[in-house]
């Protein structure tokens, strides 16, 4: 029914297909070596930025959420307000701020730009992930890691964060899930990734639906088997 409904709706557009350009933008044969296309070398930037933006993020995550717990006033103040700056403000618009406001601060190009935009705003929202893991855990277990002469950072090192993590990783890999899909929004800021890349072809080619087709089948096949993985809940006990 799909199939009929797409020949239906390109036969009135008029739309010819024109599969047989892709295969080049995906391997080639140079110099009788394989080599890589434009679009999986722009699906190698995908993963870049997005392995690069989730450490970050979870860094940024884990940071800002011990934070949010301790009794510095300042620094729940400071949090208070990156979290809401950064979560009701769209990402788009970060990752504009990031590249023409701080990349000439800080004398970082596109990649790095999208990366600090993207790595902030995930950050966010890890960081209520590590905040709920970590209330999660029960008092007894400070008082136990009290009573074994602990500190409250080796507490948190050694019996409340091993026994959170465990909890949060479903969460957080949906997190991870939304960096590697967010990291589209690279092309705001003319960074070359797998859908820039798959722009940049359609617009040269004139064969849009093709080259978005093949961009949406390739993040499915990479994100879907995450999905049914946070859906298995008994593999994080």
């Amino acid at each position: 029914v799909g199939v009929w409904l797409i020949s239906l709706s390109t036969t009135r557009l008029g739309y010819y297909w024109q599969w047989y350009r892709l295969p080049r933008y995906l391997f080639r044969i140079e110099a009788g070596r394989l080599v890589a296309g434009d679009l999986i070398k722009g699906l190698f930037f995908t993963f870049r930025i997005s392995g690069v933006s989730l450490v970050l993020a979870l860094a940024i995550g884990l940071a800002t959420a011990l934070l949010r717990l301790s009794d510095s006033f300042m620094g729940r103040v400071l949090t208070r307000v990156y979290l809401e700056v950064i979560r009701n403000t769209p990402l788009v618009v970060q990752m504009y701020l990031a590249y023409f406001v701080a990349g000439p601060i800080l004398g970082i190009g596109r990649f790095a730009s999208a990366v600090l935009a993207l790595s902030l705003f995930e950050g966010s929202y890890m960081s209520e992930i590590f905040r709920a893991g970590i209330q999660s855990i029960d008092k007894g277990q400070w008082e136990g890691g009290q009573a074994l002469g602990l500190t409250a950072a080796g507490t948190m090192r050694r019996i409340i964060l091993p026994q959170a993590i465990r909890r949060m990783l479903p969460a957080l890999t949906n997190r991870g899930i939304e960096i590697f899909k967010m990291s589209t929004l690279a092309s705001a800021v003319a960074y070359v990734e797998l859908l820039q890349q798959g722009k940049l072809i359609a617009s040269l080619d004139y064969n849009p639906i093709e080259v978005y087709t093949v961009i949406a089948l390739a993040f499915f096949a990479l994100l879907y088997p995450l999905v049914q993985l946070t859906r298995r809940p008994w593999r994080w006990r």
